[in-house]
């Protein structure tokens, strides 16, 4: 019993000691955090979309861990919450960052349709978020408390529309959306108001088709496209049925060209599609080539040393959005989240490796648009669209 005894004192005795040097650790590494929310599919269909915007915020929060609020340092703490590829869940993930997580601002979400459930619960709680590439101007319109470092869809339309025409010669095309996707019906109509202004034909548009998130049989589609036998192809949707459908028209002989928007510019287009996406050619946001600021080469140099890879355009929205949250919150002066969001509203000439930011009445960023397409495997510039 003595020898219990001392055990257990020996154990009580080691506990206090460590409770005091986690006491102590906890006050010497102490100080004043922030934190700011990521709000991303990181499961789902979008996935992996979600996890190059992650990369990006990682990679400016290891460069920039600290931002100095009226003369205070507070470390940056980010949360990041899984919308699961899901509105309903992108809901739910919203309210635990405001309720729960008490973030000062929001990042995200990969996924216009993933934004748009998001807003009403960002506008209540008045927590200001800042969109990386969800592109549909529904994410900010009438809500103060949403903004974007991207263009968007009726200025990328447009481009995609008068690259078809102008640069193409294209008289006809065919629509194939993915109807359940916020961001796809978007793009595709303003795609084709735009193309149907240059032709000068109504009935330019031969076709519309639909098809949902996680298809993956598309011959039905196809076989109408190969009656129509359009020019160009606009297929604006999540990477991998994009792919699919690319792939499966390849198969069918279908030689139109496919034209799509900034959520192609993913590693699992290449690798779904194949040589079928070989020659598709979509808009996006950012391209290594031109990025030619010191703060780009920072970017581009951290990046290549932990990853390996040439980064996405939106691994560089996400670096961005980041850093204009940190400039915002520090120029507020303050954690009040009204204070942040009417400093990110304010937002004028920040530059971005994505370029300069300037944020309109709506809170959408006005931004160029660069043109690639898939060459020999790769992901390859071809020109830049200014707004």
């Amino acid at each position: 019993m003595k020898k219990l005894a001392k055990v257990l004192a020996f154990g009580m005795t080691a506990l206090a000691l460590g409770s005091l040097f986690l006491s102590c650790g906890s006050k010497s590494g102490g100080g004043k955090t922030i934190k700011i929310g990521v709000f991303e599919p990181m499961t789902g269909a979008n996935a992996a979309g979600g996890a190059l915007e992650v990369e990006g915020i990682k990679l400016a929060n290891e460069l920039y861990p600290t931002v100095k609020v009226a003369g205070k340092d507070y470390k940056v703490e980010l949360v990041t919450v899984d919308n699961k590829s899901d509105k309903v869940e992108a809901a739910n993930a919203a309210q635990r960052l405001v309720d729960k997580e008490k973030v000062s601002v929001i990042l995200g979400s990969w996924g216009s349709g993933y934004s748009i459930a998001a807003g009403p619960i960002v506008q209540d709680a008045k927590v200001p978020a800042i969109g990386l590439s969800c592109t549909n101007p529904l994410v900010t319109a009438g809500n103060p408390y949403y903004f974007r470092v991207c263009f968007i869809d009726p200025f990328q339309g447009t481009v995609m529309a008068t690259y078809a025409n102008k640069n193409l010669g294209a008289k006809t095309a065919v629509l194939i959306r993915e109807i359940s996707n916020d961001y796809s019906v978007g793009l595709a109509k303003f795609f084709a108001d735009t193309f149907k202004k240059l032709t000068g034909d109504d009935n330019c548009i031969l076709a519309e088709l639909n098809y949902n998130t996680g298809d993956q049989d598309f011959t039905a589609q196809l076989t109408t496209i190969k009656s129509k036998n359009p020019d160009v192809i606009f297929a604006p949707g999540n990477y991998t049925e994009s792919a699919l459908i690319m792939k499966q028209a390849h198969d069918l002989g279908i030689k139109a060209q496919f034209l799509g928007g900034d959520t192609w510019e993913t590693p699992e287009l290449i690798d779904v599609g194949k040589d079928a996406v070989e020659g598709c050619v979509f808009s996006t946001f950012f391209d290594a080539a031109g990025a030619t600021s010191d703060l780009a080469k920072t970017f581009l140099a951290k990046y290549d040393e932990e990853y390996k890879k040439a980064p996405a355009a939106v691994t560089a929205l996400g670096f961005d959005g980041y850093r204009l949250a940190l400039d915002a919150i520090g120029r507020a002066g303050s954690l009040d989240t009204t204070k942040i969001r009417d400093a990110i509203a304010s937002t004028s000439g920040f530059d971005g490796v994505a370029g300069t930011i300037t944020l309109d009445e709506n809170g959408d960023a006005k931004k160029s648009a660069f043109i690639k397409t898939v060459k020999d495997g790769k992901f390859t510039y071809l020109t830049i669209v200014n707004p």
